[in-house]
């Protein structure tokens, strides 16, 4: 009956409910401080980098403003492995509070000392490097914004500390952005911000919530250090200055009422990157190489199997139904237990470890789970769910050696636990000496390596032992056909056939599946930009 029906979809129905990360919550601002509403608006700063140089440097590395009593916010592993180091700044505002030219710190310089030397020394050095600020507010990049080719904007997550005219007079980055910059072999010192904090509010809300904050940098030689009012020429520092030098640092701040709401605050930043027809082309690439060559193995396939059978059509007599040949020639060596079997079995185990963290990282960043509001949730989910996954290593790498009459199972335990991330661990433990040694804020901290190191021998290691105890109780996997006791002699191989040309040749195709989402991800890391486009990358 109809009411019977009707009670039936009301009862299917649901209220739609949705949840928040935890740390991704909007915070409401309000002018007066009330409650849940906050009126103090925190600046924090980030690491400083370059793409002209692999190494990061910490804020405080450089000789800027800073508070005297730091409380860092926690960081999560994968900010760490990041070289994120986030730390308070001496920028304070106050919602809807307006600020123009506001002196923040002043910092003096006498070039007849060294230390004095060694610090100005080390800020032209960055300015030459093109080394870049990175400014938080609200969980938000603080962006620099300028037109690029073709009348569009971009929106960078950095700003440069300075810039440098060469000795011949030629600008270098970012002092083309202004005529002013021309004098020769001479920096140029960003000293003051203009910054633009956006503001959205809802009628039926309390308070507002800042949808984006931009800023414009700037160069002001403060004539009157008492009462800047940023008119003055711009802060040039000469390669040939060798006496007293004083630098203020200001900034004014303005809110500007938007439209966007807070959900999507991050579209301006990520629609600035670079355009999702490349993403398209890339898949269609990948499509077209896929289906390019599973043809042509396809056709070689059946081109061989449709001669061995019109070849039995034809045969006669029994001593030529006897006769072995083409596939058939090898049907009873395809199960062989290689030579390397407890080398390919422990390959085995981690391959199968990898595949498993990278489809899994890839499902919950398709989701959203792992967006560049979430700092470092990323690296943390990868180094986690590798860790968790320790039990399908032992057990495919059980497996396979069990298939392959192995009887050494503590080695093959110990080698699917140590060889390959021993490998990788070793080599980053290298580099990580070599960043120490630099002072980069990319040196991971001791703390930090006890723990990975925890998480390998405490976490890791015992559930591949337990993933293999599982593997090596299996029965031994059966194969479809008998192996021949005489392995069948090999002929001579030509050049092609050889191992390391296979591996060039068969490596080539999947590769061009790939490279080209490779080259985004990799120009993501080596620029310093955020990477997003996973759900391309899970099509790929």
């Amino acid at each position: 009956p109809p009411p019977l029906l009707l009670l039936l979809v009301a009862s299917a129905l649901r209220v739609a409910s949705g949840f928040y990360l935890p740390g991704l919550a909007p915070v409401n601002f309000c002018e007066v401080e009330s409650g849940d509403c906050k009126s103090a608006i925190e600046l924090f700063v980030n690491r400083l980098d370059s793409v002209e140089s692999v190494l990061p440097y910490e804020y405080a590395a450089f000789d800027f403003c800073q508070l005297e009593k730091e409380n860092r916010p926690s960081e999560n592993l994968g900010q760490v492995l990041f070289g994120e180091r986030i730390e308070p700044s001496p920028y304070k505002f106050h919602f809807k509070k307006e600020e123009q030219c506001k002196p923040v710190c002043i910092k003096n310089y006498d070039l007849s000392k060294e230390q004095d030397k060694s610090k100005l020394m080390f800020l032209k050095n960055g300015m030459s490097l093109n080394y870049q600020h990175h400014w938080i507010i609200d969980n938000m990049p603080v962006t620099w914004c300028y037109d690029v080719e073709d009348g569009q904007k971009f929106c960078n997550p950095g700003f440069p500390i300075g810039c440098y005219v060469t000795k011949d007079g030629h600008p270098k980055d970012a002092c083309v952005i202004s005529s002013s910059f021309n004098q020769k072999d001479t920096y140029y010192i960003f000293n003051h911000v203009d910054i633009t904090i956006h503001f959205h509010s809802e009628g039926n809300e309390v308070g507002a919530r800042l949808v984006a904050a931009k800023l414009e940098p700037k160069s002001f030689k403060h004539t009157n250090i008492d009462k800047p009012d940023c008119t003055g020429g711009s802060m040039d520092i000469s390669n040939e200055f060798k006496g007293k030098l004083g630098i203020l640092y200001t900034y004014s701040v303005k809110y500007i009422e938007s439209h966007f709401k807070w959900a999507s605050r991050w579209d301006y930043i990520l629609e600035s990157m670079p355009h999702t027809n490349i993403q398209w082309f890339s898949i269609m690439n990948s499509l077209v190489i896929v289906l390019f060559l599973s043809g042509m193995v396809a056709m070689i396939m059946l081109r061989t199997l449709h001669k061995d059978i019109a070849r039995y059509n034809q045969m006669d007599s029994t001593e030529e139904a006897q006769e072995e040949f083409g596939w058939k020639l090898v049907h009873g060596d395809v199960f062989r237990p290689p030579r390397k079997g407890m080398l390919l079995s422990v390959f085995l185990g981690s391959g199968a470890q990898i595949l498993i963290m990278t489809f899994v990282t890839l499902f919950f960043a398709c989701l959203g789970f792992l967006s560049p509001a979430n700092r470092g949730a990323l690296m943390t989910c990868a180094v986690v769910l590798w860790v968790l996954l320790g039990t399908p290593a032992g057990y495919v790498a059980a497996r396979f050696y069990k298939s392959f009459g192995g009887e050494k199972w503590k080695t093959n335990v110990l080698l699917t636990s140590f060889l390959c991330p021993g490998i990788v661990f070793a080599d980053f433990f290298i580099m990580n000496l070599i960043l120490w040694g630099e002072g980069s804020s990319a040196a991971i901290p001791f703390g930090t390596l006890v723990a990975i190191l925890s998480m390998w021998f405490g976490i890791s290691v015992p559930l591949t032992f337990i993933g293999a105890y599982f593997g090596f109780k299996k029965h031994v996997m059966e194969h479809p056909v008998r192996i021949n006791q005489i392995p069948r002699q090999i002929p001579e191989q030509s050049f092609y056939t050889k191992p390391l040309p296979g591996i060039v040749m068969g490596g080539i195709l999947p590769f061009g599946c790939i490279f080209i989402q490779l080259f985004f991800i990799l120009n993501s890391i080596w620029s310093h930009q955020m990477y997003y486009m996973f759900g391309f990358l899970f099509l790929v």
